[in-house]
């Protein structure tokens, strides 16, 4: 299935404004995370586990188990604090 993918923040800096990639039926936000860590050394730094992400799911808020849906957007940023 085909889903958009959409970077925000200083992951945008590092892998620019997105990609459409082509995951399994049965894909979690998690799953995809997991798939985008794997493709390149940049996507591995920049989604790390390490790192805290928000996912959004087609523009709502979403945790890693979500699961996803033919021509889905997920859009990846780190959390934003204010002060």
């Amino acid at each position: 299935m085909r889903v958009s993918v959409r970077y925000f923040a200083s992951i945008r800096e590092t892998l620019g404004p997105g990609e459409v990639i082509d995951v399994p039926a049965d894909s979690t936000v998690a799953a995809l995370r997991d798939h985008l860590i794997a493709r390149s050394p940049d996507h591995a730094k920049a989604l790390a586990r390490s790192r805290a992400l928000r996912a959004a799911v087609d523009r709502v808020m979403a945790d890693e188990s979500a699961p996803l849906r033919e021509n889905a957007e997920v859009a990846f940023f780190p959390p934003v604090t204010g002060g």
